[in-house]
């Protein structure tokens, strides 16, 4: 973990945001699941398109006071409290556990229209595909089990980074994508 990013859990964040401390949080995750359910006081900038710089030349507060990052789980958040610490700005605070953890806590949220997310995505694709080799395989010619081996060694990768190529295609795809008016990360369909 990069030295200047802190983390924090939703209920200590919740209670900085009563206590009348100005909070600022933003959500990584793509407009679409942002839309189906975030974080009440957070804003969206997606990590795909997350432009560090410009988030803190438009920032409320001042640089030093702390950004507040939050995702689904973290892991998309560390990256994003990652790509702050590298270009030098410090007061990142990583959200621990994300929007789930958020939920679980019953915290305040907004909810839009459900999605099918990302992981459940993946998991549809990456099936799909290991049966399509694994039935051509069988049906047509052996070579086709190698589209089940592409793809396990796919997952095998993802999970050993912690990065997921098939998850960053299917955040692009059209279903994914929401035609909205975005102004500062607050966006409304």
């Amino acid at each position: 973990m990069a030295k200047n990013i802190s983390r924090i859990t939703p209920e200590e964040l919740e209670n900085l945001r009563k206590s009348g401390q100005p909070i600022e949080l933003i959500d990584v995750r793509s407009p679409a699941e942002y839309r189906e359910c975030h974080a009440s006081p957070a804003r969206n900038f997606p990590l795909d398109s997350l432009d560090p710089h410009a988030i803190m030349e438009s920032r409320k507060g001042s640089r030093e006071t702390p950004l507040y990052i939050i995702c689904q789980s973290g892991n998309r958040a560390q990256k994003a409290c990652e790509k702050f610490d590298t270009m030098g700005y410090t007061q990142i605070v990583n959200v621990e556990g994300g929007t789930h953890a958020w939920q679980e806590a019953g915290l305040p949220v907004v909810r839009g229209k459900k999605i099918l997310s990302l992981e459940r995505q993946v998991r549809i694709a990456a099936g799909t595909l290991v049966l399509i080799g694994a039935v051509l395989g069988w049906i047509i010619h052996p070579v086709f089990i190698g589209i089940s081996a592409f793809v396990g060694a796919g997952l095998v990768f993802s999970g050993i980074t912690d990065s997921c190529a098939m998850g960053m295609i299917l955040a692009k795809m059209p279903w994914n994508q929401i035609s909205q008016e975005c102004e500062n990360g607050q966006c409304s369909d």
